[in-house]
């Protein structure tokens, strides 16, 4: 049976009365907490409000133009000093996203998805730009610039979640594209002072395996108001453990502590998954990051 795009789609939007979406239940699926909804309300944060990561995608193509939509989305995201020190390579060959996705532990969503996208940090274009003038660029031999690309990059894509999630397409970001670094790089044809920053799975998600919004800390361990506070943090753990749990267990997931999942992401070198020689990596793509 064939699929159209519109038919596919799950609404990324929680359901609401008909007319303005309620944003009660927006916030109460993010947090969970019993949060008031009040302050400004439209569309644009009902999307953002809703996303949630996708791992089971139709294999329904996306229509044409949308790419490159979604690319002039990202374009517009703000870019510091107008530097636009990022790139994006989309790959939809079913043998690439394979290789790939062995790079990527083993992730089956990157062979799944019709369009994967993998964002760059990109200096190489400001090389050929002073080469053409002859001109040596010594500032991009240090650690800000890489981080300037690493904001871009964030930005852009970010900007392309929305969009794409606000046409009702689903995403899930891919950091293991980190993990073998100088590999992806000769899959991707990548040139010196470039590096895949992380994947993005876009499609239509599978009606057949829902996702629910997961809940996020409160607003009162992330929101600090003058000066930041340790403490206020402290407070919210042990609630949000319980909330995390719930949501666990909603999903038939392995039910896990946030404060034992994070810290234990972390515990070690070995708990990096390969990205503890990441600097090592980044020189050997060119990054000299003084």
């Amino acid at each position: 049976m064939n699929v159209t795009p519109a038919e596919s789609a799950i609404p990324l939007h929680i359901p609401a009365e008909a007319g303005s979406p309620d944003p009660d239940e927006f916030i109460a699926a993010r947090y969970r907490d019993g949060a008031a909804a009040t302050g400004p309300w439209n569309d644009v944060f009902a999307t953002i409000l809703s996303h949630r990561s996708v791992r089971a995608f139709l294999p329904t193509a996306l229509p044409p133009g949308t790419l490159e939509r979604l690319v002039a989305a990202a374009q517009s995201a703000s870019t510091s000093s107008n530097l636009q020190t990022w790139s994006v390579v989309a790959v939809e060959d079913a043998d690439r996203k394979t290789r790939l996705a062995a790079l990527g532990a083993g992730q089956k969503h990157i062979v799944q998805c019709p369009l994967y996208l993998v964002w760059l940090v990109d200096l190489a274009r400001l090389r050929l730009v002073a080469g053409e003038r002859q001109m040596t660029l010594l500032g991009l031999d240090y650690l800000e610039p890489f981080i300037v690309g690493v904001v871009d990059a964030t930005l852009a894509a970010q900007n392309a979640a929305v969009a794409l999630e606000s046409l009702g397409l689903g995403f899930v970001y891919i950091g293991a594209m980190r993990n073998h670094p100088e590999e992806v790089a000769a899959e991707l044809g990548l040139p010196p002072h470039v590096m895949a920053l992380f994947g993005m799975c876009v499609g239509y998600p599978d009606p057949a395996v829902p996702t629910g919004v997961k809940p996020r800390l409160p607003q009162s361990a992330v929101l600090h108001r003058e000066q930041y506070s340790a403490a206020a943090q402290s407070a919210a753990f042990t609630d949000y453990d319980l909330r995390i749990r719930e949501f666990q267990r909603e999903q038939a997931m392995t039910e896990t502590d946030w404060t034992e999942q994070t810290t234990t992401r972390v515990k070690t070198a070995a708990s990096l998954h390969g990205r503890d020689r990441l600097v090592e990596a980044l020189r050997n793509l060119g990054f000299p990051l003084r």
